[in-house]
This record gives structure tokens, C-alpha cells and sequence, in this order.
């Protein structure tokens, strides 16, 4: 009988953990218009994107989570505000800096989990327009600065607020409240979506806080898409993509990992994907934060997003006077002198040509494949996994070497010279019929 119930037990707790990867509130049917489609294929070309992790919290310079986690009181948060004056900012310095890096759109929080909104709202009165010495619309700035240099200009929106009341009152179950929040939330949608020019996503977090409430989704998702067709909409909810949706974001993973562990029994849809990681280790600006990842990494793991069919969208937090901290400037930078070099490899390609490999992966464009050696083999060759497409010619990166290979049914051999390769990513390019 014991044996029983606790088998019962577990299959409810099974039951549970699944449910809790689906929406569980209809939504109405979506079909993407013709400019929503080829906003999709646009984006997954773009394959880099820079994201921006800025607010009234950098002034703690402790991350975004600072009001949460030190418990500062809502009225005490406030005051933030007073002291909040970017003069610093330069959204032209910004929009160089992600181009040069090789980043095609920036995604920046135009309201966080605290509730304060970084554009000119009339929505709410706690805004870096109406609370801060500043007085000025730094988003108004980036999306022009965005227009004249050709970058995406996305919105991240939380839907969670640590600050509101009636967020606070309508997860307690007032409905009345929870109304409230929700037309708050579709008149600061409605506001970013048609004062700021032409907007390639809508950027939601927060949907974790209430998992099993309902976010009213069907109202939000057809408005954005009545707004701006062409705008993509993309949900962290770490859960499985919920109809409407147009991207599918991973946090701090690769599609189909769960490293991160925000993305346990989370399935890889068709839609397309996204990894978002940082620089170091917070989102926000801290002054404590040292885990600063190398060149390496970050290429790396663009690599390999790529590999996966995936874009990178990788974090800056700026300071409060509205600068990027050095360290996050010298390695952009770097990452620019690859990706200036090797860009060809990653942008305008589709991945899952193969599986992961312990060596790397590889990258597809028409009928060229691009084969990223990340870590090198102790053999003088790679083997490429059940990979029967018909090789034309084998060569170097920059096609001045052939590459011997030798295909089987089994899979395909690459010889490569393992004592001169590129310590980063050594790229061989594969033509196929």
C-alpha cells in the first residue's frame, strides 16, 4: 500500500513539474503576418545582439535585484531617483560600441522588477523623465541612434513589479487590482510601441513570479501584434512557447541544455531561438561582481548558439552615470576583431547540422558549412557524427589550405593539423553538392 501511495505521489509531483511548462489559459489563434515572418528570418540572421541591463539600481551598484535582495522598502527605493543623473550617457558611444562588436540589435529594459520606468511615461509618475534630475528620455536618443546606424532597437518589459500596489494586491488574489496592473501594463506596451519608432521585439520577464497566474496574454500578445505587426515578441517565462509568441529565449543556456538550470523539461521549438547570458555575473551594474568571462567564452558560446540555430543576446550593465565599464569595452572589442574577421561563419547561417560535438559544432549557409574546431583533438583529425552530405572540397577558413577528409557511412573525417590551430575557433569550410 506504502509501495502505491508513493508512486501515486510521484506521478502528481510528475504531473505538476509538466504542467508547469504550459500556459494553462487559451489564447486565440495567431497567424504571423507576411512582415512578422520576415521579421523572424531577419532576426535569426542577425545571430548577435547586445543587452542592456540599466536603471535606478546601478546607483547601489549591486545588481538589478538590489531592492529585493537588501529588502529596501518601496518608499526608501524611491529616492533612488533623486540621485539618478546619466550625464554621462552617450547613446551614439553605445550603439559604436555593440556595432563594432558585431551586434545587430540591442535589447535594453525599459522597465525592471523595481517598477522604474526608463522611458517618458505618463503611465506612472516614477520615470527617469519626471523622478530624476536628469529630466530626459535616454530610449528616445538610442532609437535614433539605432536608426542612423542600422542596429534593431528591442524592448525588455518586466511583468512582474516589486514596487506597485496593485501587483502586490492582485497576486493576492483582487482581481480588481490585478486589472489594474495589467491595463497599466498595455498602456506602457502601447506607449513604447508607437513613440520610439519601429521596434523589432518586445522583451518579457517575470512571467516565473506567477506561474500559474493568468498574465492575460490574449489581451497583450494581439495588441502588440495589432501595434506593429513586423514587432517579434519573446517571453522568459521558462516554460514552453505560448501561442502568439514569435521567439523562443533560453536564460543563461544553449537550446535544449539546462547548464543554467532555468530550462529543466523545456522542449526546442521551430520558432526562432535565443540565448541571453552576461558579461560576468549579474544583469545590473556591480561594483562587486568579478566573474567576468574571457574573449574565449563569449565567442564561444556564440558559436555555438549559432551551431544550435540560436542568436546570442550578451549583457552589459552600465554604471549609473550611464558609461560601460571598461572591461566590458576591451573585451567587445575583441570580440569585434573576430567577428570582423570570421563574421561570415555565424551571420546569415542556420545550425543543428549535426549534434553537439565535443569539438565543436558547425554552422550552415546555403552550401556552405562552416566547421568550428572549439576545442582541439588530441588526433590529428576530427570525425563528424553521421555526416553523409556530399563534400565537393575541404579548406581552410580563408581557402588558401586543403583540408584532406574522408567520408564513410559512419560519418566524415577531417585531418587537421592540431599543432597550428587557431586557439579560439579554427574554421574549416566544407562546400557541399
Amino acid at each position: 500500500m506504502k509501495k502505491i501511495g508513493l508512486i501515486c505521489l510521484l506521478s502528481l509531483l510528475m504531473f505538476s513539474v509538466n504542467a508547469q511548462k504550459q500556459y494553462e489559459y487559451s489564447m486565440p489563434d495567431y497567424t504571423p503576418t507576411e512582415a512578422n515572418l520576415e521579421a523572424r528570418a531577419a532576426f535569426q540572421d542577425m545571430k548577435f545582439g547586445m543587452f542592456v541591463h540599466w536603471g535606478v539600481y546601478s546607483i547601489l551598484a549591486d545588481g538589478e535585484w538590489v531592492m529585493l535582495i537588501k529588502k529596501i522598502k518601496a518608499d526608501n527605493y524611491e529616492r533612488l531617483a533623486d540621485f539618478f543623473n546619466p550625464q554621462e550617457f552617450n547613446a551614439d558611444e553605445w550603439v559604436k560600441l555593440a556595432k563594432d562588436a558585431g551586434m545587430k540589435y540591442i535589447t535594453i529594459t525599459s522597465r525592471h522588477h523595481d517598477s522604474f520606468s526608463m522611458f517618458d511615461t505618463a503611465a506612472s509618475d516614477f520615470n527617469i523623465v519626471d523622478a530624476t534630475p536628469y529630466g530626459k528620455d535616454p530610449l528616445k536618443e538610442l532609437a535614433e541612434a539605432c536608426k542612423k546606424e542600422g542596429i534593431k532597437l528591442n524592448f525588455y518589459y518586466s511583468l512582474l513589479d516589486w514596487k506597485r500596489d496593485d501587483y502586490k494586491n492582485g497576486k493576492k488574489g483582487d482581481k480588481e487590482a490585478w486589472r489594474n496592473y495589467i491595463d497599466f501594463m498595455k498602456l506602457q506596451l502601447t506607449e513604447l510601441l508607437t513613440n520610439y519608432g519601429e521596434i523589432g521585439c518586445i522583451w518579457f520577464d517575470g512571467h516565473w513570479d506567477q506561474k500559474e497566474a493568468n498574465w492575460h496574454y490574449d489581451e497583450i500578445y494581439p495588441l502588440i501584434h495589432k501595434l506593429s505587426p513586423s514587432t517579434l515578441i519573446a517571453n522568459n517565462h521558462h516554460i514552453q512557447p505560448i501561442l502568439g509568441e514569435d521567439i523562443q529565449t533560453f536564460e543563461r543556456d544553449l537550446p535544449g541544455e539546462n547548464k543554467g538550470g532555468y530550462s529543466h523539461g523545456v522542449e526546442v521549438s521551430q520558432l526562432p531561438l535565443e540565448s541571453c547570458a552576461t558579461m560576468a555575473g549579474k544583469w545590473g551594474y556591480s561594483i562587486y561582481d568579478k566573474k567576468f568571462k574571457s574573449t574565449k567564452q563569449l565567442i564561444h558560446f556564440l558559436v555555438k548558439a549559432a551551431g544550435k540555430n540560436g542568436n546570442l543576446l550578451l549583457n552589459v550593465g552600465p554604471m549609473s552615470n550611464g558609461k560601460i565599464q571598461p572591461e566590458f569595452v576591451n573585451t567587445l572589442g575583441e570580440i569585434g576583431d573576430w567577428t570582423s574577421k570570421y563574421g561570415e561563419s555565424i551571420y546569415g547561417t542556420r545550425g543543428n547540422v549535426v549534434s553537439s560535438q565535443d569539438w565543436g559544432t558547425i554552422t550552415k549557409k546555403d552550401k556552405t558549412l562552416y566547421v568550428h574546431i572549439l576545442e582541439a583533438p588530441k588526433e590529428p583529425y576530427i570525425f563528424i557524427t553521421e555526416f553523409n552530405q556530399k563534400i565537393t572540397s575541404a579548406t581552410s577558413f580563408d581557402g588558401k589550405t586543403k583540408i584532406k577528409f574522408k567520408q564513410m557511412k559512419e560519418g566524415t573525417f577531417l585531418y587537421v593539423d592540431t599543432k597550428s590551430i587557431n586557439n579560439i575557433d579554427e574554421i574549416i569550410k566544407l562546400k557541399i553538392k
